[in-house]
């Protein structure tokens, strides 16, 4: 850069303002400034500049920080004074110069050498030696030729600006000259390097997010796993730094440092997604293939929370692979927040596959006691046995306590707290409850029912369980009692859930009055109608009994028990009705009055026979002709259905059964005279005339011997269907 001399004409009016402009300017954009100076002019003050050099040295102390930019002193038309006296003497005035300027408290005791790296050189005179300032202007060419390398003439290039930031630094430099502000070069320099790296960076960063390589990744990454991610986002970032580093390598190393942190911040701002989209899909895979193990493990070798910790363990594992193969070294970045996404959705799977798997346990082992417990407590309960109750506790404890055995062996493996274990054998406990309190409330339901069924199997079947015949002999108001309080022990048992082992007797004396109060109104051919029995039964609860436990209230048992006995009246009339029939059906003699009547009137006939036994023998033949006949015709049976149907059907069959009665007496005649002869010719073969052992019956013998056997079966006959009658008895 050509600057004007300070005694040339374009200085203007004010020739030192512009002079020292320049001469500040010079310094400040320049390595290497050249000062020409013609060899006569040493020593003086004006002509060697002496006042510039003293206020640009001021100047440099008061805003410049040491910055050691080459003086080269070029003196013209060197005379025959020696260079190294020329070059004593140079040197001693500009030593004087810096000694007279003020300093800055920090820069008092610092050399010039610290600013200045001071080289003198000489030409002699172009008119009169040209060969020879030819040569020496082309040894001072050469020296320029390296002067940036180390130990060159340009010094140490501490606040060099790169070429890229030259033109806007002189603009900046000449601004701050030309409005008389202080130059501050070191602040200079920082807003020249951050102005230029700041748009280094900017390149750089849309370079990358443009860069084809790039946008593959981005939209690979968020899709499925990329094998080797970190290692190829680490190349890619390194490529991307090294290139803003080689374009701001000649910068302020502060500014450049700093802004090449702000560029690999947003950088990484714009990395991160896809990093973070990889770390997603390693947690998922690793999340799917805890899952997928952990419900497929049926194996019974370690519990669930066994099981739970060796997947869990197994997937921290695999996602910890992934994520050092998509860990970006540069970037410093870590996977906590995933792993701790991971151990959160570990922790809530498992939590529900056990909740599941307990409630499925739970549900297994409340199908257990519902299978334990339902028949068997509905058989007992309609047993009605005095202990049922008692037996129903007994199985209750049973059962509760060995599912409760059962199911903490199995919970062991879910290492469960102990009070989490005792809530689910609680429940179970308080499930058989239920179970046997539905049970309960079912049989309850049907009390009526089995009420109706333990008295009809008291009335209705005689202790030998075979069916009652009503003979006329049995005692109905005492087996209607017996009857009416087995129905009442039923009724007792099926009011109150009784699994406590409490003492219920006032349910079962105020269930019981029912009986007593219903006996004192109840006699022969007459039903007792539905009494309360106790003013107990007046109420909605039983004393001492908690709602739950009540099964039927002392209000509905009192109208179970109208209704009972409005239901079995029926029954019982009928039972009377069958009673007051076969005592008439068993009765054939007249009554007493028609017998002492018959005798009187016939005393005279009775003497009669008495006094003629021929007519009593046929009298006595006849009677048993007519009971055969009797027999025969079944004749009681017949008239069962009413006097005219039994007259027609008796009529209809009188005269085929009197000819085969009279057929059969033949045959049995002519049989007895066949084996009479028989035995006669065969006492006459042997020579033996002497009677037989055993005389012949006489016909009439035999016709009474015929008639008593036939009579034997008709009364089997009758006796037979007197039961079915019996039985026929609607219940």
């Amino acid at each position: 850069m050509d600057l004007e001399g300070t005694d040339g004409r374009e200085r203007g009016e004010d020739e030192t303002t512009f002079e020292k402009q320049s001469a500040l300017f010079a310094l400040a954009v320049s390595d290497i400034v050249l000062v020409n100076m013609w060899c006569h002019d040493i020593g003086r003050e004006q002509a060697a500049n002496k006042p510039l050099l003293k206020t640009v040295f001021q100047v440099m102390m008061r805003l410049f920080t040491p910055r050691k930019s080459t003086l080269l002193f070029v003196i013209r038309d060197k005379t025959k004074t020696p260079l190294d006296i020329l070059e004593h003497i140079l040197r001693e005035d500009l030593q004087k110069i810096w000694s007279s300027v003020p300093k800055p408290e920090k820069h008092i005791d610092t050399p010039i050498d610290d600013f200045f790296n001071i080289e003198i050189t000489a030409l002699s005179s172009y008119e009169e030696k040209e060969e020879q300032f030819l040569e020496q202007v082309s040894d001072l060419r050469g020296r320029f030729m390296n002067s940036i390398s180390p130990g060159g003439l340009a010094g140490d290039r501490r606040t060099v600006v790169p070429g890229s930031g030259f033109p806007f630094s002189t603009q900046q430099i000449w601004k701050v000259i030309k409005e008389n502000k202080d130059l501050d070069l070191p602040a200079h320099k920082v807003m020249v390097a951050t102005v230029r790296c700041e748009e280094i960076a900017s390149e750089k960063l849309r370079e990358l997010a443009e860069s084809e390589e790039w946008r593959t990744l981005e939209s690979d990454s968020n899709t499925a796993i990329i094998p080797g991610f970190g290692k190829k986002l680490n190349n890619m970032l390194s490529q991307h730094l090294n290139r803003y580093d080689t374009e701001v390598v000649f910068f302020d190393e502060a500014v450049r440092t700093a802004k090449r942190q702000d560029l690999l911040k947003k950088t990484l701002e714009m990395l991160y997604p896809s990093y973070q989209a990889m770390l997603m899909h390693h947690r998922n895979k690793a999340f799917e293939n805890f899952k997928k193990d952990l419900e497929s493990d049926s194996s019974d070798d370690r519990g669930f929370a066994a099981k739970v910790r060796h997947y869990s363990q197994l997937c921290f594992t695999d996602f910890s692979q992934g994520s050092s193969d998509a860990s970006v070294q540069i970037a410093g970045w870590n996977d906590i927040k995933v792993r701790e996404k991971l151990q959160r959705d570990i922790d809530t799977h498992a939590t529900a596959l056990q909740t599941e798997k307990l409630a499925k346990i739970a549900g297994d082992y409340e199908e257990r006691l519902e299978k334990a417990l339902g028949d068997p407590v509905s058989s007992l309960l309609e047993s009605a046995n005095p202990d049922a109750w008692l037996s129903v506790k007994e199985l209750f404890v049973h059962e509760t306590s060995s599912a409760a055995v059962d199911l903490s062996a199995v919970l062991i493996g879910f290492e469960l707290k102990e009070q989490e274990e005792q809530k689910f054998i609680i429940n179970l406990k308080r499930t058989g409850r239920q179970i046997i309190e539905k049970k309960a409330r079912e049989e309850a339901n049907q009390a009526l029912m089995h009420m109706k069924e333990r008295f009809n199997q008291v009335f209705a079947y005689g202790p030998d369980t075979l069916p009652r015949v009503w003979t006329g002999k049995e005692d109905i108001k005492d087996i209607t009692r017996k009857g009416r309080m087995q129905a009442v022990k039923h009724l007792s048992i099926l009011a109150v859930l009784r699994l406590e082992g409490n003492d219920y007797d006032h349910i079962d004396s105020a269930l019981n009055s029912l009986v007593n109060d219903a006996g004192d109104y109840e006699c022969e051919g007459e039903v007792a109608p539905g009494m309360s029995g106790s003013s107990v039964l007046a109420s909605n609860t039983w004393e001492g009994v908690s709602a739950s436990d009540t099964l039927i209230t002392p209000v509905q048992c009192r109208g179970l028990w109208r209704q009972f006995n409005r239901e079995t009246e029926y029954t019982i009339s009928q039972a009377i009705a069958a009673q007051e029939a076969s005592k008439r059906n068993s009765s054939w003699l007249p009554p007493p009055w028609a017998i002492v009547a018959m005798m009187f009137l016939g005393f005279n006939e009775f003497m009669m026979l008495l006094r003629n036994p021929l007519y009593l023998v046929v009298v006595f033949v006849l009677f048993l002709l007519g009971r055969a006949v009797w027999v025969q015709l079944n004749v009681e049976q017949e008239f069962q259905h009413g006097f005219l149907a039994g007259a027609i059907s008796v009529s209809a069959k009188l005269l085929p059964t009197i000819m085969n009665f009279l057929k059969r007496l033949a045959e049995e005649s002519q049989q007895t005279i066949n084996n009479v002869n028989r035995n006669d010719v065969s006492s006459m073969t042997s020579g033996n005339y002497t009677r037989a052992d055993s005389p012949r019956q006489t016909p009439v013998k035999e016709m009474s011997s015929f008639t008593e056997s036939l009579g034997d079966a008709h009364k089997d006959r009758d006796e037979r269907l007197t039961y079915r009658h019996a039985a026929k008895i609607p219940s």
